[in-house]
């Protein structure tokens, strides 16, 4: 509805798979499949629960009356209890059993669980084809020269190709930060109001044993091989924590990238894809604003930020549960989750059109190169019979001068000092095949076939995805 507010994360920016997995759709039913599962399980370890009533409860999972839910959740104030009523009607023979032996976060918790194990699985294969474009993008460009710089001032030369191995560098980082989150997550199961399982222990006679085959049951429905060793009514938020500080991360590295672009596109060095049509600005109709890459660094701060909110949230968990997580986690993960899909979605399509003015690059490498040079000039009037510290002094005098000139809007003429410098005993001619930027790039080349090789097997899992973006 257009007179109601929706968040722009799901109007302009997110993907339609993360939309749909946040969705109540996918939540509830969720729920419901938890239910299915905790009922399985429960038959097969000697309950009281009929084939009949499992079947009527999978033809339902779908089945979900939103009126119906919301009309109980008015009358009794309890959300989950809603959802048990409207599963209920729909599964009659097995109403008498859908939430048997369970507390609210048996599958409000798990359901999240499972749901943000799949959002960070799309997530990962959204970054290994970001890491695909650096790496292809590296390999293209990793012997073109260009100037380097430290604290944005011109120093050595780096190549354009070594430059974007630093950005795949930190997104692998976050890969491996992913990965280990990934392979450290655990199930919550059915532990009970207080995580004792008592409820269990009444329903199964004592029997622990069975307890813990049911909790096992229901964690490999979802494709899980381990529950929490320990849980009060909720699973540890510190998994919360550990979740968005990894799409914290992203958004870290994401930034970082962007903003490296947002200075070389000062420079029309690289360039962010820019289409036939789009305009740059309102106003200044020449313009080519980086506006995708200004867009991540703005989603990315918001991410960073969002992150506190999980860190909060575990820090202030009280004894066996407090319900003050609820509604911040209602907004906070789902919200994480939704922006770093959409970083990951903008970084994809600018890495994978970036632009590389070639000719630009060039002339900044060229415009430098003497000074980045004057060690080599050094060595070769050295060679020639010069005293190193009379030369050194030489090429910082007149570095001084060419230096001055540059500020006062002339060219750098550093090599014509020099030259005309006799005590420097070079000529123009000499100094010139020095001036090749290929000297001075070091082992760049090396370097990108190098963190290349290493990244490319780690991407055989990838799945190709659209790198549209809406405006």
């Amino acid at each position: 509805m257009k007179d109601r507010y929706e968040s722009p994360l799901s109007s302009r920016y997110a993907s339609d798979y993360m939309l749909k997995l946040f969705s109540s759709d996918t939540r509830f039913s969720t729920w419901r499949k938890l239910w299915v599962s905790l009922a399985k399980a429960e038959k097969a370890l000697g309950l009281e629960i009929t084939d009949e009533q499992v079947k009527e409860l999978e033809e339902n999972i779908y089945n979900i009356d939103y009126e119906v839910v919301a009309q109980r959740e008015k009358e009794v104030r309890h959300d989950v209890m809603a959802h048990v009523y409207a599963y209920g009607k729909v599964a009659p023979s097995a109403a008498g059993i859908i939430h048997l032996g369970a507390t609210s976060c048996y599958v409000t918790d798990n359901a999240d669980i499972a749901i943000y194990r799949d959002g960070l699985l799309f997530v990962r294969n959204e970054l290994l084809n970001v890491l695909n474009n650096l790496c292809d993008f590296a390999e293209k460009y990793k012997a073109t020269p260009t100037l380097g710089y430290t604290h944005y001032q011109p120093a050595q030369f780096v190549t354009v190709g070594k430059r974007a191995t630093l950005w795949a560098q930190d997104f692998l980082t976050d890969l491996e930060e992913l990965d280990d989150v990934l392979s450290h997550m655990r199930f919550l199961g059915c532990r009970g109001t207080t995580g004792t399982e008592a409820s269990f222990m009444a329903l199964f006679n004592n029997d622990e044993a069975k307890i813990d085959e049911m909790n096992k049951m229901i964690a490999k429905d979802f494709g899980f091989e381990k529950n929490f060793l320990v849980a009060g009514q909720t699973y540890p938020r510190k998994l919360d924590s550990r979740i968005i500080n990894v799409l914290s991360s992203i958004a870290q590295s994401a930034y970082r990238m962007a903003q490296d672009i947002r200075l070389l596109q000062h420079d029309h060095q690289i360039e962010e894809p820019f289409e036939k049509n789009q305009i740059g600005s309102s106003a200044m109709a020449y313009k080519r604003n980086p506006m995708r890459s200004e867009r991540i660094c703005s989603l990315s701060r918001y991410l960073i930020s969002d992150a506190l909110n999980a860190h909060l949230t575990a820090s202030v968990q009280m004894l066996e549960r407090s319900l003050d997580d609820s509604a911040n986690r209602r907004i906070s993960m789902p919200e994480a989750f939704l922006c770093a899909d959409a970083v990951l979605k903008l970084c994809f399509n600018v890495t994978d059109g970036m632009v590389v003015n070639e000719k630009i690059v060039e002339k900044f490498t060229l415009e430098y190169l003497p000074f980045i040079a004057t060690e080599n000039i050094m060595m070769e009037a050295v060679k020639k019979g010069g005293n190193r510290q009379e030369v050194h002094e030489i090429i910082r005098q007149s570095s001084i001068e060419a230096n001055n000139h540059i500020k006062e809007g002339l060219a750098n003429d550093l090599l014509d000092i020099l030259a005309a410098n006799k005590e420097l005993n070079l000529n123009k001619e000499e100094l010139l095949e020095i001036m090749d930027p290929s000297l001075y790039i070091g082992r760049c080349p090396s370097q990108v076939d190098n963190f290349v090789n290493y990244v490319r097997p780690l991407l055989k899992d990838r799945k190709s995805m659209d790198g549209s973006i809406s405006l």
